[in-house]
């Protein structure tokens, strides 16, 4: 019945998460979750009011500009200038997204031929190892591991598959593992791309929940990026809006066009009033950004010195709102977690290969319920 793409299709990682889940809910088993990456902090009132009052005007109640508003995309520019210094030219090199993980998802259509090779971090968001297959090209995994900083080694990649790839993930500060990206790496992707005629496609979607101090870059300040690459971002973590659907691709505008005739051939853009609350998040006021940050620090903080308390050898992240710990076997921990604890946390062999050995924790419940989590833990059996 199915398509033979399909073969090569897993059950989506968070899906399975959520079925899981309900399967213990139905026991009684008050749930702690701790897995996916949906921030239960509400979306800011102001980006609210917007939306509510665009969407009472009969004007938006048509189809939206395919690649996005001129309003919305010049707020985006202006907000790139403003938080990295990186002009864009609105109409060419911005377009509007339903969110990172449409680009994320298409933009490997444009590019990709059957057999073609992408490079994917691994372990690394399950969308890029989708999207590839869906365009018919094979993965090479760039194992991401704690003795290389969770940063791909581009030199061992062999050259006969970098010369047959023609796009490269890359994704910092990083979900699962929640590095950053050292000094240096971006101009080294920069290199690597001119020289093998790849695709940069940057995720930065979590560069403004960042801790200590640290302020994340973006991958397009670096030279030479916007001949190479671009970057997709997102509203759902920065301003709590998951379930609204909105973000952005930036950078070259060739790349960008081919990504944009996929998406006019698939869908039908962001509706206009989401994409005016999206110009009243980046222009009005970002202390909720602050705030947000602040409570998330504090939930960090909480839950590395319980892990540390039960023994498990955890740095503090600077930056996402994960933490990513080592443990034996990771499918086992996850169970154990859920089945004996009540506690969702997810398992990084979902992540790809090179996740085992690892679960992934989300700072996504009140401090409450993460020192109850760590309660919990603490009586687990032996």
């Amino acid at each position: 019945m199915y398509a033979s793409r399909m073969k090569n299709l897993l059950p989506y990682l968070f899906a399975r998460i959520d079925e899981m889940k309900a399967e213990q809910q139905k026991k009684g088993v008050d749930i702690i979750d701790l897995g996916v990456g949906d921030p239960d902090l509400p979306t800011p009132p102001h980006i609210v009011d917007a939306l509510c009052k665009a969407a009472k005007d009969p004007a938006n109640h048509h189809y939206p500009s395919y690649l996005g508003m001129p309003a919305y995309r010049s707020a985006v520019a202006d907000w790139y200038k403003t938080r990295f210094g990186v002009s864009l030219d609105a109409g060419k090199e911005v377009v509007t997204l339903m969110g990172s993980k449409d680009g994320i998802a298409h933009v490997g259509e444009a590019f990709v031929n059957p057999g073609d090779y992408v490079l994917s971090p691994s372990p690394g968001y399950p969308v890029y190892r989708t999207g590839t297959l869906f365009a018919e090209g094979r993965v090479h995994e760039m194992p991401l591991t704690r003795e290389n900083g969770f940063v791909p080694v581009l030199a061992d990649i062999p050259k006969k598959i970098a010369k047959a790839a023609k796009l490269i993930y890359i994704n910092y500060p990083n979900n699962p593992t929640a590095a950053i990206a050292p000094a240096g790496f971006y101009s080294e992707v920069v290199d690597f791309a001119r020289e093998n005629d790849l695709v940069v496609v940057s995720d930065n979607a979590y560069s403004e929940i960042a801790y200590d101090g640290y302020r994340a870059p973006s991958f397009l300040e670096t030279r030479g990026a916007m001949e190479v690459g671009i970057e997709m971002h997102s509203f759902s973590k920065t301003y709590n809006m998951t379930g609204w659907r909105i973000g952005m691709a930036v950078g070259n505008a060739e790349i960008l066009a081919g990504l944009g005739r996929v998406k006019t051939n698939v869908d039908s853009g962001v509706f206009n009033a989401v994409q005016y609350a999206a110009i009243a998040a980046l222009s009005g006021p970002q202390d909720c950004v602050n705030q947000a940050c602040e409570i998330y620090q504090e939930r960090r903080d909480v839950l590395v010195a319980g892990l540390r308390s039960l023994g498990f050898a955890v740095p503090a992240p600077k930056a996402t709102f994960y933490v990513w710990v080592p443990v034996n076997d990771c499918m086992a921990f996850a169970a154990k977690l859920l089945n004996e604890a009540g506690i969702v946390a997810t398992p990084g062999v979902g992540f790809g290969s090179s996740g085992e050995g690892y679960v992934r924790f989300a700072i996504t419940r009140p401090v409450g319920r993460i020192r109850e989590a760590i309660e919990r833990m603490r009586r687990l059996s032996p």
